[in-house]
């Protein structure tokens, strides 16, 4: 992935061609894209440089504290430097930063795991430290003489939030801090604080050494078993008491498996199984969410009654949650009026998704737009993202997880449609 590799500069290779993919899978890839949409002035620029970028056009990337530079080819084969500067943090805000991210032991955890924690970036900006770029924090330079962004920059910026992906402490070494400087200061602030604030006596340093070679060490993390718990059999041949359903019991326990093995999965840094955690439930949504993992036929027919839908509604609802949660289930249901800035937003996504002569024929009716002569649709959600559905039998049906881009929401029904194939 690096060529080279210094704390002060970091070299990635080229990319392949991205036709038809997501730009950024990660929460932090997403965030940089999010920042560079939101701050862009010209949506043609971005749809030119989201042409380059998936065409393979960016040439190695460098990255330096307060500069990304690459060579992009342009579609007649012209090259062009591009850079793109950002601010690098002043010594009192990386202070504040690495201070915030001592306090909890998550984030110090992730950084030297080098990896990125979910939440670092909120909990800077709470610090009065912003990480990630905002309006106008991007000043652009190219060989084109674009006075700002150009397709050239915009492309080597949707080809950074790729390599984010694959090494998200990039974004620290943009910002003024690289690898090495960044975990020394972690383990500066992280060895002895609590000592020196202590009022307690404590015990005798040597006596604490010599006993430390006594105790054992610690054990290594458990493996993740390959399939989560079997719950323990009803089957004891006592009658149930009154009001209890064993067939529901059994699936709730069920379900209860399942969810432990999902936040052991986290916990291990494994692949968690697909399953969207979500707080303060609805009845509604709370059925929606039970009927995952093929309960019964009796308690399906209760959670459909409890959900408000007959069995076939709830199957669908269920296949919308397992794609993207309580939010999935929403667009799948509910048709809104797309109006003001969200509507605003909605076309400009529309327009730089595709060239002219690649982008299809759309019919719009509320929050939907419906490919004309095809079985294929994209819906809105009230987040900005676009979920895609397909026409099964006369209805429609969610087809996969949701993207900010409708050209990558779209193209994930034929990838789909392949692997059905």
């Amino acid at each position: 992935m690096s060529r080279h590799d210094t704390d002060t500069e970091r070299t990635f290779a080229p990319l392949p061609p991205a036709h038809g993919q997501a730009f950024a899978r990660t929460w932090w890839g997403r965030a940089w894209l999010k920042a560079l949409e939101d701050a862009a002035l010209d949506s043609a620029q971005l749809k030119a440089g989201r042409r380059l970028a998936r065409a393979g056009a960016v040439g190695a990337v460098s990255v330096r504290p307060g500069r990304i530079t690459a060579v992009v080819q342009d579609r007649d084969g012209s090259a062009y430097r591009a850079d793109v500067l950002l601010a690098e943090l002043d010594d009192d805000q990386w202070n504040r930063l690495l201070d915030m991210t001592v306090e909890r032991a998550g984030h110090v955890a992730a950084l030297l795991d080098r990896d990125m924690p979910p939440h670092l970036v909120e909990d800077a900006a709470a610090a009065g430290v912003d990480l990630l770029p905002g309006m106008g924090d991007l000043e652009a330079r190219c060989d084109c003489d674009a006075w700002d962004h150009c397709g050239h920059t915009a492309a080597l910026c949707y080809q950074v939030a790729r390599l984010l992906d694959q090494a998200p402490l990039a974004l620290l070494l943009m910002r003024g801090r690289g690898e090495r400087a960044l975990l020394t200061g972690l383990q500066a602030r992280s060895a002895s604080p609590a000592a020196e604030t202590s009022t307690d006596e404590g015990v005798d340093a040597a006596e604490a050494y010599a006993a430390g070679g006594i105790l054992p060490s610690l054990p290594a993390p458990p493996d993740l078993p390959e399939e989560r718990g079997t719950p323990p059999s009803l089957d004891t041949g006592t009658p149930p008491p009154a009001g209890i359903d064993p067939g529901a019991l059994r699936h709730l326990a069920a379900r209860t498996a399942a969810e432990a093995h999902r936040l052991l999965a986290e916990a291990l840094h494994a692949e968690p199984e697909p399953e969207c955690a979500v707080e303060e439930l609805t009845v509604t949504q709370d059925a929606v969410r039970l009927a995952l993992g093929a309960p019964s036929e009796a308690v399906a027919d209760r959670l459909a009654e409890g959900s408000g839908r007959d069995r076939e509604g709830l199957a669908l609802a269920t296949r919308a949650w397992e794609l993207g949660g309580a939010a999935a289930a929403a667009v799948l249901e509910e048709e809104w009026t797309v109006s003001g800035e969200s509507l605003t937003r909605a076309r400009a996504a529309l327009e730089g998704a595709w060239d002219d002569e690649e982008r299809p024929s759309l019919r719009a009716v509320g929050n939907r737009w419906t490919v004309v002569d095809a079985p294929a649709q994209l819906r809105l959600g009230r987040d900005g993202r676009w979920w895609p559905y397909r026409e099964e039998r006369g209805r429609w049906v969610p087809a996969g997880g949701a993207s900010r881009d409708p050209a990558t929401a779209l193209a994930s029904l034929d990838a789909a449609g392949e692997e059905e194939g």
